[in-house]
């Protein structure tokens, strides 16, 4: 693998699924008190009189749940967007695991993905398939064997309850099944990383609710989450870090809405 190629050695474990996709020697225990992401002075802007983000500096520790909120057009998807690789920052670096995310040749992109599972606001599903080609593709692209695959999607649709389902049509499932499929194909390839660009915005109340609960399931197994929304009512569910972003501004409310003091730091935001 080159020099630049990323791989899971640095992930953390989970209880949930076996290492079936790497060798033995899967985990590196001297990387587990690494930072996973790091913003140094990150810039980044459309136009030059509305920045997106300016000069963020933010460390996101293994396993931490993150919300990062804001109005509409705060910057919330491309901050997320940039960690995957489909932006780049104006000035600045973002590292995951150390690597400048910025600065990867276009061969190595592939590999850093390989790490991070993203959940979209509009599920992204192909509809004519079946559920299980929808979660069978995380891993197909990889080389991964048919018989793993089939083990594999099989424990990621248990995990998100929908177990069974597996040769269902797309089209035939409800916009809450839909996200959970979504969810099956982000976390089936066991990465360290987990993206969520307002995955419950085409959801009504009680499902959002379900599928944060889901995200939450996620997140016990040691995955590290960055959950972007804009719907408050998530945040007062429980107590998490919040990074809320505005007119290029960032406030971190390291111990979310458990108090009058982080309440009136978001309202201000």
């Amino acid at each position: 693998m080159q020099e630049q190629a990323f791989d899971l050695d640095d992930a953390v474990p989970t209880r949930a699924f076996r290492p079936a996709l790497r060798g033995e020697q899967r985990f590196d225990r001297s990387a587990a008190h690494r930072d996973i992401l790091v913003f140094e002075d990150v810039h980044k802007a459309y136009r030059a009189d509305v920045p997106v983000l300016k000069g963020l500096d933010l460390s996101i520790s293994r396993g931490e749940f993150l919300f990062v909120t804001g109005p509409s057009g705060a910057g919330k998807s491309t901050l997320l967007r940039m960690i995957f690789a489909a932006e780049k920052a104006d000035q600045g670096r973002i590292l995951f695991l150390g690597r400048d995310v910025g600065r990867l040749a276009a061969d190595s992109v592939p590999y850093l993905r390989r790490n991070i599972g993203v959940v979209f606001q509009d599920f992204r599903l192909v509809e004519g398939w079946t559920v299980f080609q929808n979660v069978a593709v995380a891993l197909e692209v990889l080389g991964v064997p048919g018989k793993i695959v089939r083990r594999r999607v099989g424990e990621a649709l248990e995990r998100v309850g929908l177990a069974g389902r597996g040769q269902d049509r797309a089209l035939q499932l409800s916009g809450g099944e839909q996200q959970r499929v979504a969810v099956a194909r982000a976390i089936v390839a066991e990465p360290a990383l987990v993206l969520a660009d307002e995955p419950t915005g085409n959801l009504d109340p009680q499902l959002a609710v379900d599928i944060l609960g889901l995200f939450e399931e996620v997140h016990e197994t040691g995955v590290t989450v960055l959950f972007a929304t804009h719907d408050r009512s998530l945040l007062d569910i429980r107590p998490r870090r919040i990074v809320v972003l505005d007119e290029g501004r960032v406030t971190d409310v390291a111990q979310g809405l458990a108090s009058e003091e982080a309440i009136s730091k978001l309202r201000v935001a």
